[in-house]
């Protein structure tokens, strides 16, 4: 029996649907290997850029299972995502499990069809492909740890830069300069009011803005004193063809604009409706559709539309770049609409509205203009510009898609108007507009920066990093953002340009085609980057200073003048005399508490105790830091529990903060690494001696030894 991996539990469980037992379908979860976290030893330059990879935690059993299962199936068939990523976990999954002679098949619709299909015509691994994408891995690890390690010094602890996610963040800080450095200029729209011979109604727009309040008054005042008529009237039939079927950057933009879900989200939606079978593989660049598809969607027109509004196209790709699977997104049946949750229902009529428009005739509309004036022409032209449907075509099945037109009455060239009133509104020139993330993933498509698989991880992590904002649908570049861009666009404009990443794009396209060499092209990029960033951290001082801060702001303390500095919070001032005073405030000019006495000296230096407001709670430490790093350890630095540590019986067990939440550990840290997931109760296990915990609704008290029975007591009760 041949066995089938897949990446997803809900793919194998759809493919096992159709293959019956003729298969033994299984999921990797996933990636089963990556490089390790830390950045020591995970990548040998030296040796060609060569990855050190490793199981990633928790998935040795899925390997075990799988190298398990590939010893009684004679044929291994690798049916991970057909993509750069999928190809590369195929591979892992290779070289973890020790699988012989795989094949590969690629899945671009989840129907029996498509999978009978694809089954038809396996292929070995594509190590090209692989290979691009293992250079993108490394290259992306290379330049990410060490741009962030020199952000860390020079900015502050815990930021990040990326090969992508920093001109992406460019794009954005760019245009928040921008929008300050704007001086607006005011000016006048004037609206008027008219009625045909008909009484039907007509909304006029000046044609001029004037600057001026005189020019404004002198308009209004003519216009009610004077006739008005239809200076001309201009028609145009204009044919509005449709759009081409979705790629991945396109779902994005039209789910973000139309639905207003995230390209993140548009993407996790995709990927299920993809693995329940409904959807052809969702990250594509191409927007062409097979023989066979056309043939579906026309059916499906022309029952729902009738045989006239058919039109059969044929599009091609335009990117010189297009890559992953080779079809446009596309339903994989056009019957009656699948029953599924509400989003994913939402987003699956986006893309089937848009494949069936592709193919269907073009709308008519007739383009009307319509100018008026005064009878002696007195004033600037008033227009309005209008249209009217004459043949819906594409636009029967996509209406949402006309927007805002308008329907304009039948008139004629000097037919007298009748005018009802006339206003004015003072406006003042408007900033660009900030991205939305519609927008800013179309920028990047532009640009060349990044791929379809990409744009989503990239506008998640300038999120999640709080780089960037989102103001309704708009992306604003933080305080913090702009601060980490402005580093790198003065010390590495390369890193944040948009040639240098698009050209990069390209060497890996051809790295994926077999053009290129893997070793060279990585040591042509990244040889004189490491260097530069060795060069920046020798030559550069620290970033957070942004500034000196206002005149009128003095230090609380001693009175000294402020610089403004970056935090963790954002911007505010701080004395220019720290570290010798720590006075500060916001950037409104309220103070800011520092660090209260304790009353306590400095066992190490002899300064004062302080206590500080820590990102996990308050701890204890000495008033002259950074100078002197001495942190008090003793529980009453740490909420106590009263429970005595029983591992060295001299600590007690505290409550601490970490990256995963509260724990309890012993006080007497470092030299007793005694730590518990859950509050003690005080009691010890009867079986091992171990420190009970508190339990949870489903688990009474237990054990906080993981290899103690009594850890999970219901794990007792079934055996």
């Amino acid at each position: 029996m041949p066995l089938l991996i897949v990446e997803s539990p809900s793919k194998a469980k759809t493919i096992g649907k159709y293959l019956g037992k003729d298969y033994a379908v299984v999921a990797s979860v996933g990636h089963v290997r990556d490089l390790p976290k830390s950045n020591r030893n995970a990548i040998d330059v030296e040796a060609g850029f060569v990855p050190r990879y490793e199981t990633i935690p928790g998935k040795e059993k899925v390997v075990s299972e799988i190298r398990s299962l590939a010893k009684k199936n004679a044929e291994i068939l690798l049916a991970t995502d057909p993509d750069r990523e999928g190809e590369a976990i195929a591979w892992h999954l290779v070289e973890a499990c020790g699988l012989k002679s795989p094949k590969r098949v690629l899945f671009h619709e989840i129907t029996e069809s498509g999978i009978r299909a694809a089954l038809k015509e396996p292929r070995a691994l594509d190590e090209n492909l692989r290979k691009a994408q293992e250079a993108r891995r490394v290259l992306d690890r290379l330049v990410g740890y060490d741009l962030s390690g020199l952000i860390w010094k020079k900015v502050r602890y815990g930021l990040s830069a990326g090969r992508v996610q920093s001109p992406a963040l460019h794009i954005v800080a760019q245009r928040e300069r921008e929008i300050r450095a704007f001086v607006p200029e005011t000016f006048w729209k004037i609206a008027a009011s008219c009625r045909t011979g008909k009484k039907e109604a007509l909304e006029l727009l000046c044609s001029e803005e004037p600057r001026d309040r005189k020019e404004v008054d002198r308009i209004l005042s003519l216009a009610k004193s004077k006739d008005w008529e239809v200076v001309s009237v201009n028609e145009t039939e204009v044919l509005r063809n449709p759009s081409a079927p979705f790629t991945t950057s396109t779902l994005q933009q039209a789910a973000s604009s139309r639905l207003g879900f995230s390209p993140s989200n548009t993407m996790r939606l995709a990927q299920r409706l993809y693995e329940a079978g409904h959807i052809t593989y969702m990250r594509t660049d191409s927007v062409s559709l097979s023989e066979e598809a056309i043939g579906h969607i026309a059916a499906a027109v022309k029952s729902a539309f009738g045989e006239d509004a058919l039109s059969i196209r044929r599009y091609k790709t335009k990117s010189k770049n297009a890559q992953e699977a080779h079809e446009a997104i596309r339903p994989t049946s056009f019957g009656k609409l699948p029953a599924l949750p509400a989003d994913q229902l939402k987003l699956y009529r986006l893309i089937r509205t848009r494949t069936l428009a592709s193919q269907m005739k073009p709308a008519e509309l007739l383009r009307t203009k319509v100018v008026a004036n005064t009878t002696d022409r007195a004033l600037p032209d008033f227009a309005v510009t209008g249209s009217r449907l004459v043949t819906p075509g594409w636009l029967a099945a996509d209406p949402d898609a006309r927007r805002d037109d308008v329907e304009l009455p039948k008139l004629h060239a000097g037919e007298p108007l009748s005018l009802t009133d006339i206003r004015d509104e003072e406006k003042q020139t408007e900033p660009p507009k900030r991205y939305s993330e519609a927008g800013l993933v179309k920028e990047l498509e532009k640009r060349g920066l990044g791929r379809p698989s990409t744009y989503a991880s990239i506008l998640k992590t300038l999120i999640d990093r709080q780089y960037v904002e989102k103001e309704g649908r708009a992306l604003r570049a933080t305080e913090t953002g702009e601060v980490v861009d402005g580093f790198l666009s003065d010390h590495f404009p390369d890193v944040v340009s948009d040639t240098l990443t698009a050209e990069m794009e390209d060497e890996l396209d051809e790295i994926a085609d077999g053009k290129r060499d893997y070793a060279k092209t990585l040591g042509d990029f990244y040889g004189p980057f490491a260097k530069a960033v060795k060069r920046k951290d020798k030559e550069t001082g620290k970033a957070t200073h942004l500034g000196e801060a206002d005149e009128k702001h003095k230090c609380p303390k001693c009175g000294s003048s402020m610089v403004i500095k970056l935090g963790k919070s954002g911007k505010f001032l701080s004395c220019s005399k720290y570290p010798d005073c720590d006075g500060a405030l916001t950037m409104e000019g309220k103070e800011i508490e520092g660090p209260k006495p304790t009353g306590e000296k400095c066992p190490d230096c002899g300064g004062d105790l302080v206590e500080r407001q820590g990102r996990y709670g308050t701890f204890v430490s000495c008033g002259n830091y950074p100078k002197c790093k001495y942190i008090k350890k003793d529980a009453s630095s740490q909420p106590t529990t009263g429970v005595k540590c029983p591992k060295c019986g001299k600590g007690e067990m505290v409550e601490k903060r970490g990256r995963f939440g509260t724990f309890y550990s012993c006080s007497n840290y470092p030299d007793c690494k005694n730590a518990i997931k859950a509050k003690p109760t005080g009691a010890l296990c009867p079986l091992c001696g171990a420190l009970m915990m508190e339990g949870t609704k489903t688990i009474p008290e237990r054990c906080s030894d993981k290899s103690c029975p009594n850890h999970n007591p219901h794990k007792m009760e079934k055996k």
